[in-house]
């Protein structure tokens, strides 16, 4: 699986899963990128279709209900779908 890297300031290992067709995940690709922070991405809808259920697989440990965008943090915590202020007061 190939991530994209968006160039920010090292706030730890801070991937995230997306669709590249969701307005959230769009949202929060935004937003990280106005608070500087660098990530790693893959937009899950345009991987093919082993990557995508190795995708699912990851996003499914770390939050259960399966929504994007899925934030994965140091392997230790996630952020599931968009919410501003828990994002911000994470990396603001």
């Amino acid at each position: 699986m190939t991530f994209q890297h968006v160039d920010g300031r090292d706030r730890g290992k801070v991937v995230m899963y997306a669709l590249s067709t969701c307005m959230w995940c769009k949202m929060t690709k935004k937003l990280l990128q106005e608070l500087g922070v660098a990530y790693d991405f893959v937009d899950v809808d345009q991987l093919g279709e082993a990557e995508k259920e190795q995708a699912r697989a990851v996003i499914l440990k770390w939050n259960p209900t399966g929504n994007y965008p899925t934030i994965v943090i140091d392997d230790r915590e996630c952020l599931a779908g968009h919410d501003d202020e828990k994002i911000q007061a994470r990396f603001g």
